[in-house]
């Protein structure tokens, strides 16, 4: 560790290290607002996400109960149909 600390000491800037902590410390502060606008973003996508999946479950639950429902009918409107046709031929 020593080696890369004497390595980093030699390194020399030409520009004055006042306008480098600067310049660092700005391209410091873009990437962590960076990092947690992206953080926010996947909170955000993931409560959508779910949001989603609760709406699909809602939906393909209310469908079968509709499909149900519609058979229902269906066979209503059979039996009502052949009551119908025997009323006709006892009449």
């Amino acid at each position: 560790m020593d080696a890369q600390k004497q390595e980093a000491n030699k390194i020399k800037y030409k520009s004055p290290m006042s306008k480098l902590v600067s310049f660092f410390e700005g391209s410091r502060n873009k990437w962590k607002n960076k990092a947690k606008d992206a953080k926010y973003q996947i909170k955000l996508l993931r409560k959508r996400i779910k949001y989603l999946e609760q709406n699909k479950n809602e939906f393909k639950n209310r469908s079968k109960d509709l499909e149900i429902e519609v058979q229902q009918m269906k066979d209503k409107e059979k039996r009502m149909l052949a009551e119908i046709d025997r009323l006709k031929k006892n009449l």
